[in-house]
């Protein structure tokens, strides 16, 4: 009886109806978006080390991000490669340079070399070139989602970089910087010319593993050999370069102080809402008390109208966030939201409206059941 109850008055008062709606659907939305923006922008802090094809990074001890490095001998990788669970491990450099564009304006960009030989850190997704682009004696590969930044060069074209002519040889799609940096990829040999590196140092050594081998067990036997590195598994170093960001630069707060305001006004307008619903009828709840309805059956209609207010407006932000993630995402603006944010966003709005049910009843407990009579 009460169920019915609950949804015939919200159906009645659709006007009240609708301002709880927006602020459920506003809170479920913008909990999402917020959310997948975040995740969208923090996985490019590790989309270097996710894609490197290697099981192992290893660098200067302190390292926390890949783009941010510190020189190690490249004669080192001789010992890493004498560990018998070790398959492959070749150098990786990461070296800050400058594009000349067109107009003769300066671009700042990352170049990253690896040996031309192998796939460990390599450039991936080439959707304009051939594949062996870096065979080309001057060749590097960009990003097409940096065409703006660098003047939008073509496959062929050549510019300069760090002084040096490099010609554009082939283009990915998706490959971005957290630091807003374009990428260069090239050959390893070719990186110390365009970054003006020591051509004996590099940033990296990448390392993949035999089938079966002990990821961390052959990071130790690592560090026991080069003692002036650190070994971390690619999940375990990826990790370390996201938090280094969402720690240092307070990311992860901006972004959860967004969503829990978004929270706080969604809670404001469903309980002012629900409030508004109670006054409007209040000599009714009189009456529910005056035929013997207990305070547990009051609150179990007020809460049947904000779980009814709850499971619509969430349904209706989910398909509202699923739009504008596949109309706004762009793998520049990468909008990424992952199954359990979903969940774990309706699950909180639900209790925020449960909550948000609590200021009618503070209200309703009051009523007089004798107001009823009186009328």
């Amino acid at each position: 009886m009460f169920w019915n109850i609950a949804i015939r008055t919200l159906i009645y008062d659709r006007g009240k109806l609708c301002a709880a709606l927006v602020g459920v659907v506003f809170s479920v939305v913008l909990v999402n978006v917020q959310g997948g923006l975040f995740f969208g922008l923090v996985h490019k802090a590790g989309l270097l080390v996710d894609r490197s094809n290697a099981d192992i990074w290893v660098g200067r001890r302190g390292m926390h991000n890949v783009d941010l490095t510190h020189d190690i001998p490249e004669r080192w990788v001789h010992r890493i490669r004498g560990l018998a669970e070790v398959a492959e491990a070749e150098p990786m450099r990461i070296v800050f340079s400058d594009m000349t564009l067109a107009d003769g304006v300066y671009e700042g960009v990352v170049v990253v070399g690896v040996p031309r030989h192998t796939d460990l850190g390599r450039s991936w997704n080439i959707v304009e070139g051939p594949a062996t682009a870096l065979d080309d004696p001057h060749g590097v590969i960009i990003d097409q989602c940096d065409d703006e930044r660098l003047d939008s060069p073509q496959v062929g074209e050549f510019r300069e970089i760090g002084g040096h002519r490099a010609r554009i040889a082939g283009k990915s799609q998706g490959i971005l910087s957290f630091l807003v940096t374009p990428y260069v990829f090239t050959t390893l040999e070719r990186s110390a010319k365009l970054g003006g590196a020591d051509p004996e140092k590099v940033s990296y050594f990448l390392v993949r593993l035999h089938p079966g081998a002990d990821a961390e067990a052959v990071c130790h036997a690592i560090e026991d050999r080069l003692p002036e590195v650190v070994a971390y598994p690619t999940e375990t170093y990826s990790k370390v370069s996201v938090d280094f960001w969402t720690t240092r630069t307070g990311l992860g707060l901006s972004f959860g102080a967004a969503a829990a305001l978004g929270l706080f006004i969604g809670l404001v307008m469903v309980g002012q809402a629900l409030y508004a619903m109670v006054l409007s009828r209040i000599n009714e709840f009189a009456t529910l008390k005056a035929i013997g309805a207990t305070e547990a059956e009051i609150l179990g209609l007020l809460a049947g109208q904000a779980i009814c207010v709850a499971g619509v407006g969430i349904a209706i932000g989910i398909v509202v966030t699923v739009m504008i993630q596949t109309g706004l995402s762009t793998p520049r603006i990468a909008i990424n939201i992952p199954l359990w944010l979903y969940f774990g966003s309706a699950i909180l709005v639900s209790v925020i409206c449960l909550s948000a049910a609590a200021l009618p009843y503070l209200r309703v407990r009051k009523v007089d059941p004798h107001l009823v009579l009186q009328g």
